[in-house]
């Protein structure tokens, strides 16, 4: 087997965030759907900036925001991901590499911007995303490096990748690679809208086999299966054989294994400010959980500890350690 070198290797859009406050009058007037992702293209993402109010930059995408999570717990990561060679493809390099990820995705020299998402949250803490994947899209099986994959103890996937064909076909590939050495693949179903655009096919990953720990939230499982009860969805998923972990909000989470249900309760914050990139990081700490041989509860209350500091700052990154957090909370890293 390939030394390991990495604990999680992280491969999805490498996209910048803009972030603004935003009422939901404005959703309404704007057409968006509250709390959905939408893709645009560049003409609709410009008007969207325009129409703004003060915002804030800064490096984002599922995956990413992930792998930054598993840094901040002193997890070896990695990430592959395409921007171009321009001002915010720089900006996004920087950032990532800041948080001690290893990042050698080549930029795109030609073609469209790095992609960005604008993120618009209410006062709720509800955030509601436009994206234009600009360059993300071009992600390509040339950009899979498999000494990287096979080196790495879990490889995480965004389904959002499931958009751009090339990005699709990098995906199958890195999880061909990883099994091939003995690694382990996990996937987050994203966003309940993408799991509606590719119902069948996460369904087909998930019994291929392709799929070894799936990440969802309840709104996306209810989407999966079609059903609008979390105990029909449940049931459906213990069926899959599949190590899942369903996040609930408020509620916690449930770890789903075999015939085995286990309830997580989330962890307690002072007050939510912003709910952006709450998935990402508790994926992030089950993540370095289960590369760290932890069980599986264990593993969720480091994914809990993660979601909690996200959500009380404005912005999809750590404001500080979570390994140090971790520790805080009687779960050293």
């Amino acid at each position: 087997m390939t030394a390991l070198r990495y604990d999680v290797l992280g491969i999805g859009n490498a996209i910048v965030d803009v972030i603004a406050k935003a009422e939901d009058d404005f959703l309404v007037k704007q057409g968006m759907n509250k709390g959905g992702m939408a893709l645009i293209d560049e003409q609709r993402a410009q008007a969207i900036y325009d129409a703004m109010g003060p915002a804030t930059e800064s490096s984002g995408g599922s995956a990413a925001n992930t792998i930054v999570g598993c840094a901040s717990f002193g997890a070896r990561t990695a990430f592959v991901g395409k921007v171009k060679d321009d001002e915010l493809g720089g900006a996004f390099a920087h950032d990532i590499r800041a948080a001690n990820v290893a990042f050698a995705t080549a930029p795109a020299s030609e073609g469209p911007s790095t992609a960005r998402c604008y993120i618009l949250v209410t006062p709720d803490g509800e955030r509601t995303m436009n994206t234009y994947l600009g360059a993300a899209q071009d992600l390509h099986p040339n950009d899979i490096d498999a000494d990287a994959v096979a080196s790495s103890s879990i490889v995480y996937l965004e389904g959002y990748l499931w958009d751009p064909p090339k990005a699709k076909e990098a995906f199958l590939k890195a999880a061909d690679i990883a099994h091939k050495a003995g690694r382990k693949v996990a996937l987050t179903l994203s966003d309940s809208f993408c799991v509606g655009r590719y119902r069948d096919e996460f369904l087909k990953l998930i019994r291929d086999k392709t799929v070894d720990i799936l990440f969802a939230n309840e709104s996306e499982l209810l989407s999966l299966y079609e059903t609008s009860d979390f105990d029909t969805a449940a049931k459906a998923l213990q069926m899959e054989s599949r190590l899942s972990v369903v996040t609930r909000s408020e509620k916690g989470c449930a770890v789903v294994q075999g015939d085995k249900i286990e309830l997580v309760p989330a962890a307690k914050i002072d007050r939510l400010v912003d709910a952006t990139g709450a998935g990402d990081l508790f994926a992030a700490g089950f993540l370095v959980g289960h590369a760290r041989g932890k069980d599986n509860v264990t593993a969720a209350k480091l994914g809990a500890i993660a979601a909690a500091e996200v959500i009380q700052h404005v912005g999809a990154r750590p404001a500080v350690s979570l390994k140090d957090l971790a520790g805080q909370a009687g779960l050293p890293i």
